[in-house]
């Protein structure tokens, strides 16, 4: 790694840091309502590969499709 790359890198985590807290906690917040949700639309196992493999918009997709109110 060059000095460069650090650089850049520096720049660049302050903005960073916060966009990963958000999908994380977007994802916990998903996986949580899942769990405690008895019907969805369609099944678990399928949001919950939605809401981990599709990061920030799988969460997001889960919030306004998923939930069966």
């Amino acid at each position: 790694m060059n000095p460069d790359d650090l650089d850049q890198l520096k720049t660049i985590l302050p903005f960073l840091i916060p966009v990963m807290l958000l999908s994380w906690g977007l994802i916990i917040a998903a996986l949580w309502d899942l769990i405690k949700r008895e019907k969805t639309n369609g099944p678990k196992w399928m949001w919950v590969l939605v809401i981990l493999f599709i990061n920030f918009i799988g969460p997001i997709v889960y919030f306004f499709v998923g939930r069966d109110e």
